[in-house]
């Protein structure tokens, strides 16, 4: 039987973190424990509600949050608040699956394409690799709004 798994970020803003990785993923944030948060609604703004009403202090609303894919495919990300800076290259990434199938300039071409759209959303160019067939089709490197390294493929 396989294991479903939850990827988990240490962050210094879980929510803006997470709100990054949901613009770029596509995928959404859950609402509250028992609370059904209506459709168009803002299931940030109905955490805050609860996080009020459980009297959680202000000062510790945003030490976590998370997102899931709404067809419930992907793995689960959370965000952890971590006091430390990140210090070195990631052991592991996430790599987004921007081009597949596509090959040679058209896959490079949607790459770019989906560069500039995470730029935008906060993201950072690092560098671009040239396909290299048969090894390689070609990626961007990019980081995210707290450095965090992760690849467009």
């Amino acid at each position: 039987m396989s294991r479903h798994i939850q990827v988990t970020f240490d962050a210094h803003d879980p929510r803006a973190q997470s709100s990054f990785w949901r613009d770029v993923l596509d995928y959404v944030h859950p609402g509250p424990p028992g609370v059904e948060v209506p459709e168009g609604a803002d299931p940030l703004a109905a955490w805050d509600d609860f996080l009020t009403r459980i009297g959680v202090p202000e000062d510790q609303r945003n030490t976590h949050s998370a997102i899931e894919d709404p067809d419930g495919r992907g793995p689960r990300l959370f965000f952890q608040q971590v006091p430390e800076d990140k210090a070195a290259k990631n052991r592991v990434h996430l790599d987004v699956r921007a081009a597949p199938g596509l090959q040679g300039e058209e896959r490079m071409t949607a790459l770019e394409a989906e560069c500039a759209r995470l730029v935008a959303l906060g993201a950072a160019r690092v560098r671009r690799d040239e396909p290299a067939p048969p090894l390689s089709a070609g990626y961007i490197v990019m980081t995210d709004p707290e450095g965090n390294e992760f690849c467009l493929d």
